[in-house]
Order: structure tokens, then sequence, then C-alpha cells
């Protein structure tokens, strides 16, 4: 479960800017997730719950929003939703398509005191 893996760096972050910013308890920790990032979103909050033990972020709030994945086509020189990995364009039929975005895991914001 890599999801254990990246809730021990998300709460490394939080606990290096409690360090940074002078706060003391995180309330609530707002994440981008892409849609292909291959994140299992329940799973990553139980995992967050049992990283975050004895943390500054313990008990914090972990609010998933999941972005849609853009592709460039190469074949019609468009941008493109895609909802899996591989495939056509769906303006064209072209197969020349590459990811922008859509895998990544951001942390965007978070509430503290």
């Amino acid at each position: 479960m890599h999801e254990l893996s990246l809730c021990r760096s998300l709460v490394r972050i939080m606990e290096d800017e409690a360090a940074r910013h002078g706060f003391r308890q995180v309330r609530t920790a707002y994440l981008d997730l892409g849609a292909l990032s291959c994140v299992e979103s329940a799973a990553l909050r139980f995992a967050f719950e049992s990283c975050a033990r004895g943390t500054c972020a313990e008990g914090a709030e972990l609010v998933i929003a999941v972005q849609s994945a853009r592709a460039w086509c190469w074949d019609c020189a468009g941008e493109i939703a895609v909802t899996a990995y591989g495939g056509d364009c769906p303006a064209c039929g072209g197969g020349k398509v590459q990811l922008l975005d859509g895998q990544e895991m951001r942390l965007r914001e978070l509430e503290v005191e």
C-alpha cells in the first residue's frame, strides 16, 4: 500500500511547515489528487490517520479534491481530457497522445492554529 508511504511524507511536510512557521496544530489539510495518480482516497485517509498520531496533524481533517487529467494530442495539436492511460484521441482518433497532468498529489493548503 503506497498510500502509507505517501502519508508519511505528507505528515513530514506538515511537521516541517509547523517548525518553519510556528503553528502547533493542523486542523485541515487540502490535497489535490490527480485522477490518474493511482492513489485510493479511502486508503489515503486511513493511512493519514495512522501516520498523524502524535504529530501536529493528529485529528486533522483531510479534504481531497480529485483533479481531472489532461493530455496533448500530437496528431490534431489539441488538449484533451482523459480518464485512463493509453487510448486514442477522442477528437481525431489519433494515437499520439501525451499525458500533461493527472498523476500528481499536491498539498494545496493547510488550516492551522
